[in-house]
């Protein structure tokens, strides 16, 4: 079935911190650019991120790219892509100079510098500490400024924003170019093709896949499951990050900043028991460590509370100024969702699923890369993709706070150029193939010809149950297994979905029923991947494989959909100019 189509020089699916920058390189360069966005631009998931921006600018103190480098490496349990890490690292203080030039409003020092907080996982001296200042904020809405300042300068260049569209299928031709997407206009359910000489991915995490999640309701992982059923593989989808302090019961996040800032866990006794798990770092170890130690806590049973389920986060000895001017959003966030008052009381936290670390497979240019035989890295010509629906991988199997923002604003800005250099190499469009919509009627079709079968509110809690479950913070060997049998069975209920509203207009029973077919695919990567790689690291923990495995297990997992099958490749351990951070125990 033939659709309209629009045509551009770049389509660009996401419109938060990833694909806002690299629109802006892309319109700036005169091209004519479409991004699309589920929601308004300036409410897209980066608008959650509160702490800050990973650079070594060096305001607050000495510091170096050097430095980062070896903390995100480190904080990978090296599993990350040195070269990439040492471009993210080197990259950062001047992309950070160059958002402050577009307006970004972050606090300031006394002598005008860039204000810099301490972050977890972020020392001097190649790790031996004391912890830097590296982290750049604006109080605790960072992300939040970063988005207007973006969405300001796009509208300055005149960038194509298609505002409630949900991109649904990738377009490739017959020779594994991608030319383009489909996509539907939420508020009247017509469809489109968008014909593109290139399409960059931005679409942001999959953080709803978990029961308790610090992520927005848009971040259903999209981009992976368009990028799944095209045939592209999905990168070391094992490892998801749990943020520590999430608030109890309702997951929302509350930022790495407090403790940068002074602030400290306590259990029912009142001890501070991070002094026991990181005699060095303490509370500003990483995030996968502090996770475990509170897991613990509450594991013991020195949990918090009637059902001794939480730990608290105490920063009320911080003062109310230092709270007000630098935290007051938490203050919000604490008084709104746990109803305590932080200058007052401590704040119940417990981890959360908070971001992924895998994603598309890309390269420090921004480029999506498959495997060819023997574990070769080919490049699929047209197809992009930066921030956390891409593997890059610059956080390997655990991310370090603040370098999220980093990697959005460094690899948003390298993936639009790569895209600029590759429109210019490629001045002419390629042909449609006949059947580039076929994909996408025929699901669309399915849910409107089904009038009875499985509930999508159902199906996606069942799947979102069995990812808490079998797939959380600490992974035992018997329910991996049962995760993977329970998760094939939501899948074989996802292909039974029906809708009872077959309306058009603004149609959110369509739209989530799209949602979980992306997020089934997440899902089946993820315990399918856990399942596999026998070891400990980083943000993954099994009991029975206690350490981690450098022998067997330095490399990078490959979901493929087509036989739900799992393929290796290495992990790049020589840097671009640097020298190669060889593997070591880990501590804080």
């Amino acid at each position: 079935m033939a659709l309209p189509v629009r045509k551009f020089d770049a389509v660009i699916v996401g419109a938060g911190g990833a694909g806002m920058r690299a629109s802006l390189q892309l319109a700036e360069a005169g091209f004519r650019v479409a991004v699309l966005s589920k929601v308004f631009p300036t409410r897209s998931h980066t608008v959650a991120a509160q702490g800050g921006i990973g650079a070594a600018l060096g305001n607050m103190g000495e510091d170096s790219w050097h430095w980062h480098m070896y903390d995100t490496v480190k904080g990978s349990d090296w599993l990350g892509d040195q070269d990439t890490i040492e471009f993210m690292c080197r990259e950062a203080p001047r992309s950070v100079i160059e958002l402050e030039h577009f307006g970004m409003p972050f606090d300031r020092n006394a002598d005008g510098t860039v204000y810099q907080r301490p972050f977890g996982g972020h020392m001097q001296n190649f790790g031996a500490g004391p912890a830097v200042q590296r982290s750049c904020s604006a109080a605790d809405r960072t992300g939040h400024a970063m988005l207007h300042t973006l969405y300001q300068r796009n509208v300055r260049a005149n960038t194509h924003f298609f505002v409630e569209w949900m991109a649904l299928d990738l377009i490739r031709d017959p020779s594994g170019q991608v030319v383009g997407v489909t996509a539907m206009e939420m508020e009247t359910g017509e469809v489109y093709t968008f014909h593109a000489r290139a399409v960059l991915f931005a679409t942001g995490g999959a953080g709803r896949v978990f029961a308790s999640s610090t992520n927005a309701y848009i971040n259903t992982g999209d981009g992976l499951g368009m990028a799944a059923r095209a045939g592209i593989p999905l990168e070391d989808m094992e490892f998801w990050q749990f943020h520590p302090t999430g608030v109890a019961g309702a997951g929302v996040l509350i930022t790495e900043g407090v403790r940068g800032e002074g602030g400290y866990l306590l259990n029912k006794d009142g001890e501070r028991f991070m002094e026991r798990y990181a005699p060095n770092a303490k509370d500003l170890a990483s995030r996968d460590v502090v996770s475990r130690a509170m897991a613990t806590e509450i594991k013991e049973g020195r949990g918090c509370g009637d059902s001794a389920d939480y730990v608290l986060l105490k920063l009320d000895h911080l003062g109310e100024e230092l709270i007000e001017s630098k935290l007051p959003g938490i203050r919000e966030i604490a008084r709104k969702f746990a109803n305590v008052d932080p200058v007052r009381d401590p704040i119940p936290v417990v981890p959360t699923c908070h971001y992924m670390m895998g994603g598309i497979p890309t390269n420090y240019r921004g480029e999506v890369v498959a495997t060819a035989g023997g574990g070769r890295e080919a490049v699929v010509p047209g197809f992009y993709a930066a921030g956390e629906c891409a593997c890059a991988s610059v956080h390997g199997a655990n991310r370090l706070g603040t370098n999220s923002l980093t990697d959005l604003l460094v690899f948003g800005k390298a993936s639009g150029d790569t895209t600029i250099r590759f429109l210019k190499e490629n001045p002419t469009f390629k042909e449609l193939p006949g059947d580039a919509a076929d994909v996408t009627m025929e699901r669309l079709s399915r849910l409107d010809a089904r009038d009875s079968g499985e509930s999508v509110y159902d199906v996606g809690n069942e799947l979102r149950q069995v990812m808490q479950m079998h797939c959380g913070v600490f992974r035992f060997p018997d329910l991996l297994e049962q995760g993977v049998r329970r998760i094939k069975e939501v899948e074989e209920r996802v292909a039974r979905i029906a809708i009872g509203d077959k309306s058009k207009v603004f149609n959110t029973a369509r739209v989530e029923a799209l949602e979980v077919e992306n997020l089934i695919e997440v899902a089946v990567a993820s315990l399918v991947s856990a399942h596999a790689r026998k070891e400990s690291r980083g943000a993954h923990d099994r009991s029975d494989f206690p350490e981690r495995d450098d022998e067997n297990w330095i490399k990078h997992s490959l979901w493929l959909k087509e036989g739900s099958r799992l393929e290796y490749k290495a992990v790049h351990m020589t840097p671009l100019s640097a020298k190669t951070i060889e593997p070591k125990v880990r501590t804080y």
